[in-house]
């Protein structure tokens, strides 16, 4: 077997009972942190990575998208979920070309998200998006790697918050192939309850991005896995922020206490 068969199965494995958490570093040092801090799997996060080139979310290109996941899967012993998009096309066998590509970083899943980033009709139209969420589960089914499929359900997103069209797309994506499902920004207990029964047995991702839940009910909801998005990398940012305005607007520099030795992190043992 192969590293990346080995993080596949294990992989897999934790989406086979209970709940886990799996934060997004946004770099090698990220990643190389949280390893670190004892999580059992990670994933990337295109808006986090997408600031650290100075472009906002959904600017990144495929090939730079691809180094990224090269470098996150190559830094760590655990598994990387991508976070792939929309897989870099609309037309489905693109999706499958580039589903390929991804599969062969290193990484042990990716999510395929169905917003279309037209303001007019941001998601995909419903056909349309279920093809293109068959097409990824052929292209890992070819590419023999047995990756994990995450389809995303993006209408809490894209400024269309209908729950009964997103649990609609959801459990199409699951009977189109896909491992696992994910509708970021659900944000009450009901949602994800709802959520949860209609995809069951399949596991569902929950993104936590505010302080509305925490592992344990998530948990007893029957959440099998939840991400941060790029929540992490926006704590760092803020904290950058603060002390970089303070020090242009009154020449202060109080932020600088208490500041932890990033150094020792990556130091040989």
């Amino acid at each position: 077997m192969t590293v990346q068969d080995d993080r596949v199965d294990a992989f897999r494995g934790l989406h086979a009972a209970g709940c886990f958490v799996m934060p997004n570093p946004w770099d090698a040092g990220s990643a190389l942190a949280l390893e670190q801090l004892g999580f059992e799997a990670l994933a990337t996060t295109s808006a986090g990575f997408a600031w650290t080139l100075g472009r906002a979310d959904n600017q990144l290109l495929l090939d730079q998208t691809l180094e990224h996941l090269r470098t996150v899967a190559g830094v760590v012993n655990l598994p990387v979920n991508a976070d792939f998009e929309g897989g870099f096309a609309d037309d489905p066998e693109q999706v499958a070309t580039n589903v390929k590509l991804a599969a062969a970083t290193g990484i042990a899943g990716l999510s395929i998200e169905d917003s279309s980033g037209d303001v007019a009709e941001p998601l995909y139209e419903f056909d349309l998006a279920v093809d293109r969420i068959r097409a990824a589960r052929r292209a890992i089914d070819e590419s023999g790697t047995g990756i994990v499929l995450t389809g995303r359900s993006e209408g809490f997103v894209a400024g269309r918050p209908d729950i009964d069209e997103t649990i609609r797309r959801l459990q199409a994506y699951a009977e189109a192939g896909a491992d696992c499902l994910y509708a970021p920004r659900i944000g009450t207990i009901e949602q994800v309850s709802a959520v949860v029964a209609a995809v069951s047995p399949k596991p569902v991702n929950l993104l936590v991005n505010a302080p509305f839940v925490t592992v344990p009910v998530a948990a007893s909801l029957g959440v099998r896995r939840i991400s941060l998005g790029g929540t992490l990398a926006r704590t760092a940012w803020a904290g950058f922020l603060r002390a970089a305005q303070e020090i242009a607007d009154e020449g202060t520099f109080s932020r600088f206490e208490g500041l932890p030795d990033v150094d020792v992190r990556f130091s040989p043992r």
